[in-house]
């Protein structure tokens, strides 16, 4: 009698079943996480299809917010996933970052307050390990121009520097700025450099004609802003 061997992959379902095929019907709000990492995946490894995989991935670390501060150290236990696979999840949740500040930026939106400026930022810097410097540039209306990098520090220091920030306000127009910054200890209280530091930064940006409306420290899920304290 001959041998056959049981299909199981994601090519045995139904085509409506299948999330490529489900995607492109339905749209991809209709696909659960486990089958819109599975697209990415596009295939399982030994005796796991894809859908299989991405479930277990996504029981690993809990959300794609968790998966996006990760190195490939994290991923050993998944026998079979190589580099490629690895580096498309990445690469797809960094896309999903830069399109909400683009979309930010580009829309001009409206700062009114601190807790504006943390809704945009906070997702980006919260589960960080290193610190990174952030600064908003605003035109006059108090409407974001830009929103870039200044500096990436080690585990617990990033060393901005007030000339390169003035320099790129004056040369976006920017009539005022917000400093943001992390702390990957997740105490958003401010350090004695981070006073030192938002006061030399507004006696320069005060010669110039710009004005330093905020520095916000995020600490995980909380925050401290200078100008609410």
């Amino acid at each position: 009698m001959k041998k056959t061997n049981r299909i199981t992959g994601i090519k045995s379902w139904p085509i409506d079943d299948r999330p490529r095929e489900k995607l492109l019907k339905k749209g991809a709000g209709a696909l659960s996480d486990s089958e819109l990492l599975a697209i990415l995946l596009r295939t399982g490894t030994k005796g796991t299809s894809a859908i299989d995989l991405a479930r277990a991935i996504l029981k690993k670390f809990g959300s794609f917010r968790s998966m996006a501060h990760t190195d490939t150290r994290d991923w050993k236990e998944f026998k079979g996933l190589g580099g490629a696979k690895i580096a498309h999840i990445q690469a797809a949740l960094e896309i999903g970052r830069r399109y909400r500040q683009d979309d930010v930026s580009t829309g001009k939106q409206k700062v009114a307050s601190a807790k504006d400026v943390v809704d945009i930022i906070m997702p980006q810097l919260r589960d960080l390990k290193t610190e990174v410097f952030k600064v908003v540039y605003l035109d006059n209306n108090n409407r974001i121009i830009d929103i870039s990098d200044t500096a990436v520090g080690t585990v617990d220091k990033a060393f901005p520097i007030v000339r390169e920030i003035i320099h790129a306000a004056l040369q976006k127009f920017a009539k005022s700025i917000v400093c943001v910054h992390n702390h990957p200890s997740g105490n958003a209280a401010p350090s004695a450099q981070d006073k030192k530091f938002t006061e030399d930064l507004s006696a320069a940006a005060d010669l110039l004609g710009i004005e330093v409306l905020d520095h916000i420290i995020v600490g995980g899920a909380d925050y401290y802003s200078f100008s609410d304290n």
